[in-house]
């Protein structure tokens, strides 16, 4: 627990009496008071006391009111003074002690659940009834954002993303390697797949435009609950793996956009080779020059259209037929056909794949 939180609320209190006032550990240490003179002290006797009971007790001159979990008093509230308003003053401070106390072990302890959670460091019965403990609402919709740093400066990509989510209530920001940030984030019901992508591209632009900071963003899905988290956080892996073989130029990658790209990811390297030999029977695709990889590329962004190709490409429409026929007499595929076309586009992500040759989750 943090001793500047109850310094903090007694120092504000300071002006409100003339009385010493302050706050002793389960050691009876002074560890926070009206005067900071005192702050370190020990109070021998009143260790004692502690231990005896929970209930409110006068020792030399002062009066102290324990406080903290149920089953032990962890730290105690002490006013200088016997009478009634000494032991007002004191019911008092306790109560906002200990709410203050309440919130920061709550926050501390639903931040690092989240976290075991995410990593799958928890069984899977511990999750409901921790998560019922620390009052997860089971109806509240939440996804997980995975921030890949790929490069920076000396500013804290961390603290820049814990300042853009402040509601530590609602969102958990945690580092999972030196390079890796976690953002948990609540989101409302029936959020687009857009507005996500929007979200993490404030994150993009804040830490690039800001900071010099340069990072990829990848999105899992949106589950409901606590316990499928760990199955969105897999998810938003996947995306920036899948991502760095696919979309190299892309900053921000959604599992939900990812289409037949993840599931090349997910297929075994053997089948993908075999694919690639079944395909490219009458020759390799090794054989295709940069120009006519070029040329394909443009083709398939300008949805199999002859005449639009060969306008972007700034040729005549019977060099592009020239080079479509080569393609077909080397692979046996005429793109111009749009089953062959489908089979040389997924033939062409394979190789991608078998040639990045990623590191799965």
């Amino acid at each position: 627990m943090s001793n500047r939180l109850f310094q903090g609320l007694v120092y504000q209190m300071r002006d409100v009496t003339n009385k010493t006032i302050g706050v002793v550990d389960e050691n009876a240490i002074i560890i926070a008071c009206s005067d900071l003179t005192k702050i370190g002290e020990p109070r021998e006797r009143v260790a004692e006391m502690l231990n005896e009971s929970n209930d409110l007790f006068i020792h030399d001159k002062y009066t102290y009111k324990p406080f903290g979990s149920k089953m032990k008093a962890e730290y105690a509230v002490f006013v200088e003074g016997t009478d009634d308003l000494a032991a007002k003053l004191c019911g008092v401070l306790t109560i906002s002690l200990n709410n203050i106390k309440q919130y920061y072990d709550e926050k501390y302890d639903r931040g690092n659940f989240i976290k075991n959670v995410i990593l799958d460091n928890i069984l899977p019965g511990d999750i409901f009834v921790k998560a019922r403990e620390l009052h997860f609402s089971s109806e509240v919709s939440r996804v997980v954002l995975l921030i890949r740093i790929v490069s920076a400066n000396d500013i804290s990509a961390f603290d820049v993303i814990q300042n853009l989510f402040p509601d530590k209530q609602k969102d958990f920001v945690f580092n999972i390697s030196e390079s890796d940030i976690v953002l948990v984030k609540e989101i409302k019901s029936g959020i687009d797949t857009k507005d996500l992508e929007k979200l993490a591209r404030s994150i993009v632009d804040t830490l690039g435009s800001e900071f010099y900071t340069k990072v990829v963003v990848g999105i899992g899905t949106v589950v409901t609950g606590v316990k499928d988290l760990a199955k969105s956080f897999r998810e938003a892996q996947a995306a920036l793996e899948v991502g760095k073989v696919f979309d190299t130029e892309k900053l921000i990658v959604s599992y939900d956009n990812l289409g037949i790209a993840r599931i090349i990811y997910q297929l075994p390297t053997t089948l993908c080779e075999m694919f690639l030999k079944e395909v490219f029977k009458k020759g390799s695709i090794e054989s295709l020059d940069q120009e006519t990889l070029f040329t394909i590329q443009k083709f398939f962004e300008n949805n199999l259209n002859v005449s639009e190709t060969s306008r972007k490409l700034f040729v005549h429409r019977n060099t592009l037929v020239y080079r479509l026929e080569k393609i077909k007499k080397l692979t046996g595929l005429d793109l111009r056909e749009f089953d062959h076309a489908i089979i040389f586009k997924v033939a062409l992500m394979v190789k991608k794949y078998l040639t990045a040759n990623p590191v799965k989750y």
